[in-house]
């Protein structure tokens, strides 16, 4: 998928980052792992931490403070955010809560992700149950990429 989702990108001129919190870096790692993704990765911001939320990214405390980090609300901000600072035609975010215990009242498993473009912000929401940190963590990348691939293909 991560070659398929590079080769597209080429061909179409575009460039993408992103912005992970629960995913730590993994979606960009994965594709930067693919010989010629330095023509489209530009780079990616990582937040683990909810303060880096708002240093790096530029999300509105009081946004996370009313519907918290783990939220449609701020996965839009970061894909946005991130958009805009990093300069790029698309940006993807990754939120949630990959276990083991519930967190801001959203059980394990509970992941929120963004694909921001120019004109619009699409917010996606999974419930993965009966995995691992690790395999949820890879299971969001995976969809992800399917879903940037098709808004890239679309376009």
């Amino acid at each position: 998928m991560e070659e398929r989702l590079v080769k597209v990108l080429r061909q179409k001129n575009k460039t993408i980052a992103s912005c992970e919190s629960l995913t730590a870096g993994l979606f960009s790692a994965t594709i930067a792992s693919i010989p010629g993704a330095s023509a489209v990765l530009k780079g990616g911001l990582v937040t683990y931490f909810t303060s880096m939320k708002t240093v790096l990214a530029n999300v509105d405390e009081e946004l996370i403070e009313q519907y918290g980090v783990i939220s449609k609300e701020c996965a839009i901000a970061m894909a946005t955010n991130t958009r805009k600072i990093m300069d790029v035609d698309y940006a993807i975010s990754f939120t949630g809560n990959a276990g083991p215990d519930a967190w801001e009242n959203k059980p394990a498993g509970r992941v929120y992700c963004g694909i921001a473009q120019k004109e619009k912000t699409d917010v996606y929401e999974f419930q993965f149950d009966d995995m691992t940190r690790n395999e949820i963590r890879q299971a969001v990348v995976s969809k992800m990429m399917e879903y940037l691939l098709e808004t890239v293909e679309k376009e």
